[in-house]
């Protein structure tokens, strides 16, 4: 099978020459473009991520012997987490060969943070069943590089951080309100403002309500915390 030439260019982004292509491009075909399940990269996300979750485990245990479970933990749920997927796609453009439908292209699908996620897993899936779980591994530990030496020892997602921080402190859960919604719909940007009862509070901007309730959370914990 032969594939298209910005396929060809993302091989080489990625890493990794495909020996049987049409696993590539599956991978990055969404399931708005096709209404056969079998033909989109939905089955290689589920797999994708099994593969992602063990290689990263490996690669944290490997690189601090001595780090407890609670200590890890946190570390790797923030590599396989969606945001991290997610910059990875980025960093390799892998929302410019993606497959999409109509409605998916016209809302900026190429963009959207959980869609890059799933595709960048269904794409570790093609590596593994092209090429076994060596080069998976290899492809995996060289995209993420040096996300897995430099994490954070306490990695937990900013939301979470946030609301241990309150709870310990017997103040209810931080408060999330949306503040304006801009831009177009294909590219919108939303403005949180992250509430405690105490009343502190701060706001973020941000292309998703989630990432933007991230980057307020944080904001207001490194405030507290600092």
């Amino acid at each position: 099978m032969k594939i298209s030439a910005d396929l060809t260019a993302f091989e080489g982004r990625l890493g990794h020459k495909f020996a049987k292509p049409e696993l590539l491009v599956r991978a990055v075909t969404h399931s708005s473009m096709t209404s056969v399940h079998r033909d989109d990269n939905q089955r290689l996300e589920f797999l994708g991520d099994r593969v992602l979750g063990l290689v990263i485990a490996e690669a944290l245990l490997s690189a601090d012997r001595n780090a407890p479970e609670g200590t890890l933990a946190p570390r790797y749920n923030a590599l396989v987490r969606r945001e991290a997927c997610a910059d990875v796609a980025r960093q390799i453009d892998l929302g410019a060969v993606l497959k999409l439908g109509r409605s998916e292209m016209k809302s900026g699908g190429r963009r959207k943070e959980a869609l890059l996620a799933d595709a960048m897993e269904a794409v570790i899936a093609a590596v593994y069943q092209d090429a076994g779980f060596d080069a998976a591994r290899a492809t995996i530990l060289r995209l993420w590089g040096a996300r897995v030496t430099n994490v954070a020892d306490d990695a937990r997602d900013p939301k979470t951080a946030l609301q241990e921080w309150a709870q310990a402190r017997g103040e209810p859960p931080p408060s999330y309100i949306e503040k304006a919604r801009t831009g177009p719909d294909h590219q919108p940007v939303f403005t949180i403002e992250v509430q405690l009862a105490g009343g502190e509070s701060e706001t973020a901007r941000a292309g998703s309500k989630r990432q933007a309730e991230q980057t307020a959370a944080r904001a207001l914990l490194d405030r507290l915390t600092g």
